[in-house]
């Protein structure tokens, strides 16, 4: 009963798809409870009639009537009707296309648009406008992931050297949490991100927003952006408007305004961030990202300051 509602449950939908699902789950649930009474009707008659001898016809007639009558009269209007509604899972997108890339153990998010051109580059959330049908186009490196965000429909598996497709139309503004749905390692549990769906106009400002470079890091978060440059981090991350262009790990343009740090590990503030930077693998087991926790505390502080203010 506890995960019947919140921000992951599939029985809370914001979604069109997820609402599919959930209602195809109470139609079933409803169809297993005539069978189970049924079940347990039978049960209690053979307990409480005094013993006594049934000819065969009537042995007959209970079997073929309880063991496959009942069950095809249940199940069969069941299954047609829940085979119905499943082509509405593979519609088609209405203009955005977002790709997401499963890694270990966070994702890659990138933002393609209709037009042509480079896409916008983003890292463990995922954005949506309310009410658009919207495409995903899923992949992975080195080992198989699945993205699945409850509130807003079923889950997709993420495979190397493949693409898969998904399409999802959030109903609800709100933020949901999304879960790799498939065991890729040590830190699965931890490889999560936020789904935030947004009015149309919202989202089309946030997305324009994000396409833009990285705020100027002033005072002790300017201290942060040397430690930053000294230390080599841009050969594994971008951060869009400075000389960092690294691909290995997350875009850190806009880091300090995602709802997370480290793929749904940790809320984000410059405390957790130094925290983070200092070791990694202390939060998430198998990180392939190096600590640094040899650095002053004074430079670690700097560092969380500068990703917290990259917004």
């Amino acid at each position: 009963l506890s995960a019947c509602s919140g921000e992951q449950s599939a029985l809370a939908p914001g979604g069109e798809d997820a609402a599919t699902i959930a209602r195809i789950f109470w139609v079933m649930l409803w169809g297993a409870v005539v069978l189970w009474l049924a079940v347990n009707l039978a049960v209690y008659l053979a307990r409480n009639n005094a013993p006594r001898r049934i000819g065969r016809r009537a042995a007959n007639a209970v079997i073929i009537g309880g063991g496959v009558v009942l069950p095809l009269a249940v199940l069969t209007p069941l299954l047609i009707w829940g085979l119905a509604v499943l082509p509405d899972h593979r519609l088609p997108g209405e203009g955005l296309t977002i790709r997401v890339t499963g890694e270990q153990w966070w994702w890659r998010v990138e933002y393609l648009p209709q037009a042509g051109g480079e896409p916008v580059v983003a890292a463990n959330e995922i954005r949506l406008p309310v009410g658009q049908r919207v495409t995903f186009e899923l992949g992975a490196r080195a080992v198989i992931h699945s993205l699945w965000i409850p509130a807003l429909g079923g889950k997709m598996d993420m495979f190397p050297g493949r693409t898969t497709r998904l399409s999802l139309r959030a109903t609800e503004p709100g933020v949901y949490r999304g879960q790799c749905a498939e065991f890729c390692g040590l830190s699965h549990a931890w490889m999560a991100f936020r789904a935030v769906a947004m009015p149309a106009a919202d989202f089309a400002a946030w997305l324009e927003h994000e396409a833009g470079p990285a705020a100027l890091p002033e005072g002790e978060a300017a201290m942060g952006a040397e430690v930053f440059a000294r230390e080599g981090c841009g050969a594994c991350h971008t951060i869009r408007g400075t000389e960092h262009a690294g691909r290995v790990g997350p875009d850190l343009t806009h880091v300090g305004s995602r709802l997370s740090l480290g793929a749904g590990r940790l809320p984000p503030s410059p405390a957790n961030f130094a925290d983070w930077i200092a070791e990694p693998g202390a939060f998430k087991p198998g990180v392939q990202m190096p600590g640094f926790g040899h650095l002053p505390r004074a430079d670690l502080a700097a560092l969380g300051t500068y990703m917290a203010g990259l917004r």
